[in-house]
């Protein structure tokens, strides 16, 4: 008799993919932000981690987020997509991603429930 492990179509891991002018999630990332009209984008340049933290309509209309703290985020059935040029820049001089040689950087992220946000680990490239 066979033992098969029946595969998952919905990837298990959440995947944060850096290109030069935006980060973009898999789908199994994008599940954290359907609601969010904006996010918040963070930077812990002492434990190499990134914060994306969905914002909804509402919280905006609180009025207690700054707009230069607001970010656009592209929500779409399979991933989603926040433009920053200028913060990836600072993100590859910090942890030395070279653009002009590789495209696109995979990185391993996951869900923090005390911060409300997805976390991308700047330490764990995806090969």
């Amino acid at each position: 008799m066979t033992n098969f492990i029946w595969v998952s179509k919905k990837p298990l891991d959440d995947i944060a993919t850096l290109y030069e002018g935006n980060i973009t999630l898999n789908k199994s990332a994008t599940s954290y932000f359907e609601s969010a009209y904006v996010v918040l984008l963070g930077l812990d340049r002492d434990q190499l981690l990134i914060a994306i933290k969905p914002v909804t309509k509402e919280e905006i209309g609180l009025g207690y987020i700054p707009d230069e703290q607001q970010h656009n985020i592209t929500v779409k059935s399979s991933y989603s997509r926040i433009s920053n040029k200028l913060f990836l820049k600072e993100v590859a001089d910090l942890i030395g991603l070279d653009f002009k040689s590789t495209q696109a950087f995979k990185f391993k992220a996951y869900w923090n429930k005390k911060d409300n946000a997805l976390i991308i680990d700047l330490n764990k490239k995806e090969v």
